[in-house]
């Protein structure tokens, strides 16, 4: 008997089905090639040959002579198989012991480990010599039923249905409560330029101004310091504080556990701060019966949801886009599989469904009119249409003989077909299609990183301009009040202007475009 190796060779410059056609067909005539299997997604051919003939180095070269970039692919094994079962009927450590030592003696099984409180096998084994209906089959031989656990199949996690609603209703909230704030706000506006106007025209003194300003509706105060614009700024700014921001306080909170500060610290402080700092200045003039209403920032936080949370659902929208299509791809693969045993002749023996992820190298499959080919294979017997659209993009049905390829998901049009498997499971092109989109989505790309690390150290150093502003102006008041303007309670005047600017600073800083984009 000859001793058969076996190799694998990363090739570059595939295009199609032809290129793998066209390596496949002339390596075989080659002396010393036993087989050889190319995967043109993963760019990889698996060649077995015989090592008195010829080398893996001299197998490239040929390779290389055809036009295509190929490498020897050093101690890359296939990789072991691995196996999640599910065993039912296991009642106590002896049984666990029974079906470990029968697998471990069984040729071809690496590794096996039994957990009777979950009941979940977990099993390495050597796709060479081995596959997973025999696993189950020893399992069952020893009078226990088994199954394989489950995958979700649905993409659930691909799925940002769940962030689009909660942004969407965090945004609604927050808009319904900030159009009456941002009207309160015009109208304080244009009625404080009348008064200014008034003021220039007539050379009113102070008292007329005050009492010309106590006139308006909304400047009218319910009790002594709290004024009908404030107190419905703050019945307005509640709510939003509460439902709108809730998802910002949640996200910051977890961000601050972990000693980072993203986006969400510095809205959840500029909002906070100027909420906190509003209502304490309204209790104290209400508790000083102040005359005169302070001024208060009850309208920046309802502003700042609503164009952060509006940003957030669109960019969940963006990504629920791109998922989607993912999703689409993974729901395109077949579940199940018939597997048929052929006996001389190729005359049907038997056939049986099985679960997909079942299906090993070499079995032959059968696939009926208007099912999908859950597996790549080759046609070994029967003449059909099938559709390939779904990977390729062709429109019109392809027509299949034996001897042609087929691709896993595509769909099989008029005549049954018998397939055999060349690449099962993680391997099909559309398994490795979809690994490269989920690939592309989870890898950033460098400029991204940057911005990461930079948004890393953006918000502590916004939070610290902020407060050099706050002292700053402070500082700027004490010293040469001219500045600031010429008014009454000196201190409060000072401290409310500082903080109005270094409120500011955290304010632009929320919806940098950096954070955004």
């Amino acid at each position: 008997t000859k001793t058969i190796s076996k190799c694998y060779v990363q090739v570059t410059g595939m295009t199609c089905a032809s290129c793998v056609a066209n390596i496949e067909r002339n390596l075989r005539r080659e002396d010393g090639i036993h087989s050889i299997l190319v995967a043109l997604m993963a760019g990889k051919a698996e060649v077995r040959y015989n090592p008195a003939v010829i080398h893996p180095s001299a197998i490239a070269e040929l390779i290389r002579e055809l036009g295509f970039g190929a490498t020897v692919m050093e101690n890359y094994g296939e990789g072991d198989g691995i196996l999640e079962l599910v065993v039912r009927g296991m009642t106590c450590a002896s049984c666990v012991h029974k079906i470990e030592s029968t697998l471990m003696k069984t040729n071809g099984v690496l590794y096996c480990s039994v957990a009777l409180a979950t009941n979940k096998a977990h099993i390495k084994y050597d796709p060479e010599i081995i596959g997973p209906r025999d696993v189950i089959q020893v399992i069952k031989d020893l009078g226990f039923t088994t199954s394989l656990v489950k995958k979700d199949r649905s993409a659930s996690h691909l799925d940002h249905k769940q962030e689009i609603r909660q942004w969407k209703r965090s945004f609604v909230v927050s808009l319904v409560f900030c159009v009456p704030v941002m009207g309160l706000m015009i109208y304080m506006m244009v009625m404080d330029s009348q008064l200014s106007d008034a003021h220039a025209h007539h050379n009113m003194s102070n008292e007329e101004m005050e009492a010309l300003h106590s006139s308006m509706v909304l400047e009218y105060q319910l009790l002594p310091g709290l004024s009908v614009m404030n107190f419905l700024s703050f019945l307005l700014c509640v709510p939003v504080q509460m439902f709108g921001g809730w998802h910002f306080y949640i996200q910051a909170y977890k961000a601050l556990k972990h000693k980072t500060a993203n986006m969400d610290v510095l809205i959840v402080l500029a909002t906070s701060i100027a909420f906190v700092y509003s209502f304490v200045i309204l209790l104290v003039a209400m508790a000083e019966k102040a005359k005169v209403n302070p001024v208060t920032f009850f309208d920046t936080p309802p502003m700042l949801f609503v164009f952060i949370s509006l940003g957030r659902w669109l960019e969940h929208v963006a990504k629920g886009k791109t998922s989607e299509a993912l999703a689409r791809l993974i729901s395109l693969q077949a579940t199940e599989a018939t597997i048929v045993t052929l006996g001389p002749d190729n005359v049907l023996l038997s056939e049986e469904q099985v679960d997909v992820e079942l299906v090993q190298r070499g079995d032959i499959v059968k696939v009926i009119p208007g099912g999908k080919f859950p597996v790549d294979g080759r046609v070994i017997e029967g003449h059909s249409m099938v559709d390939e659209s779904l990977i390729t993009g062709e429109a019109m049905p392809v027509t299949k003989k034996p001897g042609n390829t087929v691709i896993a998901g595509s769909i099989n049009q008029n005549g049954s077909l018998l397939i055999s498997a060349t690449h099962v499971g993680a391997d099909t092109t559309l398994s490795q299609i979809v690994k490269l989109v989920e690939e592309a989505q989870t890898s950033k790309a460098p400029i991204q990183q940057f911005a990461d690390k930079l948004s890393g150290y953006f918000v502590p150093s916004i939070v610290a301009v902020s407060v050099v502003t706050l002292f700053a102006w402070i500082i700027i008041g004490f010293v040469d009040f001219e500045i600031v303007e010429k008014y009454f309670l000196v201190t409060e005047v000072i401290i409310r202007f500082a903080f109005q600017a270094s409120i500011t600073v955290l304010c632009i800083a929320c919806p940098c475009s950096l954070g955004l984009a």
